[in-house]
């Protein structure tokens, strides 16, 4: 498979909003030769960065763990008790994959909750989460662009989706070295070091474990500033480069699931096309919705404007919008010339929401981000 040039094909497997807002910046690839363990050939930064955009496997399984610990003040709802969110930004998650080509992959998700898996066999797609034990079927479009591109919240990174995330601009804002070899799910690797030239950024560096036979990105660390331990892990546990029985990818939902059908996108949009005039598109399509970048590279801030009516949902005392108003409500209050909001701060990364709806996040200190925000 190609992973990168056009897209890994390991991409659909996760959200990489993520990834993207946790590392951010680009790269520019240095000079320095990798120092190697005696048993891999010596390799540059260059030379490394060539060989994961030429990776090619034709299959692979493996398990995959992520964990976090984000340096998040405590939050009801959101870094407490076992809940999916709480295990994303503090806690483990843990996972098996499948790959056997573009159009046969498969990710089985574990929790305290239960188990969720995607399988992609050809153009037939499923999510099944057994604790409910519901399935959802949905047919790609004969020319295969409709590819899933994300799981439920929970589903930790792969590592080839955050050395992805991690490499997808390159420009001069990123110092790139090596520091030798490494050895990850009992194979050898090389280290490729990713580092903010901008000293204002929070995070310190991003460290890809990359397969010295392969050169499939086998672990992914983030580190704050002056980090000795990573913020941010996603690193395979285990890993085989053999390609799988194609049994794993065909799926029968179990006695008693209850089975939906969903539409592909190009049906989805088709309908769209043929809503009256007048009709008024869900929020996220309305103009001034879309979320704009300021600044480059690792200091580059994200600002959103919110839906409106967002504080009456947050207000809301049942469900998910509650364990948003909670979370919102513990959060410190602060102003400025640019109006006034709450803050949350943690080691690798500042968000501000504003009063009037805006949204500011990026791998800054929250100065920055009143900066933009009075902009």
């Amino acid at each position: 498979m190609s992973l990168f040039g056009s897209r890994p094909a390991l991409r659909w497997l996760v959200p990489s909003a993520a990834a993207v807002v946790v590392i951010g910046g680009g790269a520019a690839a240095g000079t320095i030769v990798a120092s190697a363990d005696p048993s891999l050939p010596a390799r540059s930064a260059a030379q490394l960065l060539v060989d994961v955009q030429n990776a090619h496997v034709d299959g692979l399984s493996g398990t995959i763990v992520q964990t976090a610990d984000l340096g998040l003040p405590a939050l009801p709802g959101l870094t407490a008790g076992n809940t999916d969110l709480a295990k994303m930004v503090t806690g483990n998650n843990s996972a098996r994959v499948w790959y056997a080509g573009q159009d046969r992959m498969r990710v089985a998700a574990q929790s305290l909750l239960g188990e969720t898996d995607v399988i992609r066999n050809g153009r037939d797609v499923w999510l099944w989460r057994s604790k409910d034990n519901t399935a959802t079927h949905l047919t790609l479009p004969r020319d295969g662009q409709d590819k899933p591109k994300a799981l439920p919240s929970g589903v930790p990174s792969t590592p080839q989706e955050a050395a992805d995330a991690a490499l997808a601009a390159i420009d001069p804002t990123t110092q790139v070295s090596t520091t030798g070899a490494a050895e990850v799910a009992g194979r050898d690797a090389y280290e490729l070091v990713l580092a903010p030239r901008d000293t204002a950024s929070l995070l310190g560096q991003v460290r890809l474990a990359i397969d010295a036979e392969t050169h499939i990105p086998l672990r992914v660390d983030v580190y704050a500033k002056d980090a000795t331990t990573p913020a941010v892990r996603v690193a395979f546990q285990q890993i085989s480069f053999t390609t799988p029985d194609p049994q794993q990818f065909v799926f029968n939902p179990p006695a008693g699931a209850k089975v939906d059908t969903a539409k592909p996108h190009a049906d989805a949009d088709a309908d769209h096309a043929k809503a009256p005039l007048g009709t008024k598109p869900p929020a996220a399509e309305v103009k001034g919705h879309e979320p704009t970048v300021v600044g480059k590279g690792w200091t580059s801030v994200v600002v959103a404007k919110l839906p409106d009516g967002w504080q009456k949902q947050a207000g809301e005392k049942q469900g998910g919008a509650a364990m948003v108003g909670a979370v919102l409500d513990s959060l410190p209050k602060v102003s400025g010339t640019w109006g006034s909001g709450r803050l949350l701060s943690s080691a690798l990364f500042s968000a501000l929401l504003t009063d009037d709806g805006r949204v500011l996040i990026g791998a800054v200190a929250p100065e920055r981000l009143y900066q933009v925000a009075a902009g």
